[in-house]
């Protein structure tokens, strides 16, 4: 029999805890093994091994597990891949056998997150209405089987619960393994006249690749790092202490009486609340909220998230998630978030990253005002290449600004693009009708112009400059409503692009038929808005509808994932449709890119940046105008990449 698919399902023990270190340092785990084994042949019948009561997998489809001409689908596949890869090499001793290659390996959660949907089996059954939905009761069987249990008397002092210790408990987990492979399945016939496109599959295997390929993490530099955090966090507590004299200065009802007691008032001691109070705070007041600002330095807890994702070879794996944020399809972090990382801006960086490799504390303490602090901006340096090599970074100039002009035909930014590329100069001169010449950095109009830029492309107004921190720059209350104003008149094609739009997304909803404008395609078919982008991938929009704003007017809604991180019924309307066409073109751009780059070493790509891990001989000029070439669907579209080198990650 010629098999040509496989659906696959595990359940898999560990005593690791895969949510704090990641998939690839879980299966590393000594005591990491597969229970059960759900797969489907063809669409036919779920066969489930159970390898806890010593099953094994036939071995027609264990050679098809390394056969790169039949598919193999999983609900989030990347699981069942490197899980599949540690079982392999365990049962064949092949340690050369890293993992399994994605070439074959298809994911029908990206099909769903490309389709719009959520990114759970279980949303993902409810919201189609599957038949076969994912069973309720898999997150308490997967709690007693896959995990350590706590001993006790009652257990026999027990680590671990096996099928023996409730064998009714077993069988019904085996139900659930059927039922998650079943489900999967339904996924597939739900949507089959929407399949996702061959490029989109290149584009995951290209990003599988890069999660397993994985970046190099300087644990010395880890290590000390929580070493040294450490230490300043109880000198920054005895201190307080002092000052105080409250038992716990970290306790926020502890420290918000202190502060009332001493005549200063506050309903909140979030980060935004103690910037404010540090503006008037006399002191000691003013030193105790700076150290608590101190302690309460987050984004040093990503050197306790590195040492626990670190795989064996030091370098941290998964960062990555395909089709992350599901309405564009631009990726997502995981684990340490790499699209969050704090920016450097310390001249000496490099000094203060070898005080911290040393475990040079006391002179740490001495040159800087806050150790928090340095360890925050040092945390990209943790990031480095493996021996022989180096860091080569490059990212695209203002793409999304450079795609909107392009799109809307806002002639005097192209202009812009295709010389100089200042475009907060630019915007300002064109706002307020002084030369280009007069505005310099620094000053008050190019602040203009960058604020402007960057918070009022998409339709944003008076609150969104506010958001942006324009009243935090100097910019009056008064100052804000004539900014947008002179910025809406600077560029009526992306103001006449943002509404195109709105009328293309009511035209095809209402009608149910399908309308170009910009060059893209706006359509529905079978109770979804579909939004085809230049590069021919469509943006899914499930179960439009025409409502009413808050204003009165007609808008579209659609069903997705909202801010609450639910699904919900969604409002939307041009300028958040045009916000998510451009971003959804840039990430189109950067996989071509990515794309163009596939025989070096990627091993980060945020936002708009990628990042290689290169032979020295590389040269960044090289890579830089190979990654300005413009998609041969994006003709006119004007590029710029500019890149640097280093020994380690930083900001240039």
């Amino acid at each position: 029999m010629v098999i040509k698919q496989i659906s696959i399902d595990l359940e898999t023990y560990s005593s690791a805890d895969l949510a704090k270190c990641g998939l690839y340092k879980y299966c590393e785990s000594a005591d990491f093994e597969i229970l059960l084994f759900g797969y489907s042949v063809d669409g036919n019948e779920v066969q489930v091994v159970d390898f806890a009561r010593g099953e094994s997998i036939p071995s027609e489809i264990l050679n098809v597990l390394t056969d790169d001409n039949v598919l193999k689908w999983a609900f989030n596949a990347n699981f069942e891949r490197i899980c599949l890869s540690r079982y392999l090499r365990d049962l064949l001793g092949k340690n050369e056998l890293k993992y399994l290659s994605p070439k074959s390996w298809r994911c029908s959660m990206v099909w769903s997150a490309y389709m719009g949907l959520p990114l759970s089996l279980e949303n993902v059954g409810a919201a189609l209405g599957l038949e076969k939905q994912k069973l309720t009761e898999g997150k308490e069987l997967i709690r007693y089987f896959c995990s350590p249990c706590k001993p006790t008397a009652a257990n026999g002092q027990r680590a671990r619960n096996l099928p023996i210790h409730a064998p009714d408990k077993w069988e019904m987990f085996k139900t659930y393994n059927r039922r998650d492979v079943e489900a999967e399945m339904s996924i597939q016939n739900k949507l089959a006249k929407f399949p996702v496109p061959d490029n989109v599959w290149a584009d995951y295997r290209l990003d599988q690749e890069i999660n397993d390929r994985g970046v190099k993490l300087d644990m010395d530099l880890v290590h000390h790092a929580i070493e040294a955090d450490t230490r300043s966090k109880a000198e920054l507590m005895h201190l307080m202490r002092e000052i105080t004299d409250l038992e716990n200065p970290n306790s926020v009802a502890q420290m918000k009486e202190w502060l009332s007691d001493n005549g200063l008032e506050t309903e909140s001691l979030g980060k935004k609340a103690v910037v404010e109070l540090l503006k008037d705070a006399p002191k000691p007041l003013g030193e105790v909220l700076s150290l608590r600002q101190s302690l309460a330095k987050s984004s040093v807890k990503k050197y306790q998230v590195m040492e626990q994702c670190a795989c064996a070879d030091n370098r941290v794996r998964g960062l990555f998630q395909f089709y992350g944020a599901n309405r564009t399809g631009r990726w997502s972090g995981r684990l340490l978030q790499p699209q969050n990382l704090p920016q450097n801006h310390m001249p000496d960086l490099e000094s203060a990253r070898e005080l911290v490799k040393r475990g040079d504390f006391d002179a740490l303490d001495m040159l800087y005002d806050s150790v928090p602090e340095v360890l925050s901006e040092l945390i990209r340096t943790t990031f480095v290449p493996k021996e022989g090599c180096k860091l080569v970074v490059a990212d695209f100039s203002a793409i999304e600004a450079r795609v909107i002009a392009w799109l809307a035909g806002e002639q005097w930014r192209n202009d812009v693009f295709a010389t100089h590329g200042k475009i907060y100069e630019a915007s300002a001169s064109q706002m307020f009708k002084v030369p280009i010449d007069e505005i310099i950095k620094g000053s008050l109009l190019r602040q203009k112009g960058k604020i402007a830029e960057l918070a009022l492309g998409y339709g944003g107004s008076v609150g969104a400059l506010k958001v942006m921190g324009a009243l935090d720059m100097g910019l009056s209350e008064d100052e804000l409503q004539p900014l947008v104003t002179a910025w809406r008149s600077a560029n009526p094609n992306i103001v006449r692009l943002w509404w195109d739009v709105d009328k293309a997304v009511m035209t095809a909803v209402r009608k149910k038929e399908s309308i170009k404008t910009h060059d893209i395609e706006f359509s529905y078919q079978s109770g979804i808005l579909f939004i085809t982008l230049p590069s021919g991938r469509q943006l899914s929009y499930i179960k439009p509808k025409i409502g009413t704003n808050q204003f009165g007017s007609d808008c579209v809604t659609y069903m997705g994932v909202g801010g609450t991180k639910k699904w919900e019924r969604i409002e939307s309307y041009g300028p958040k449709f045009v916000e998510n066409i451009v971003q959804a073109i840039s990430r189109d751009i950067l996989c071509y890119a990515m794309q163009t780059f596939c025989n070096y070493n990627i091993v980060m790509h945020i936002h708009d940046e990628i990042v290689i891990e290169a032979d020295p001989q590389i040269s960044i000029e090289a890579l830089c105008e190979q990654m300005s070439c413009t998609p041969p669907w994006a003709e006119g579209l004007l590029l710029r990449a500019d890149g640097y080198e280093c020994k380690f990650y930083q900001k240039s």
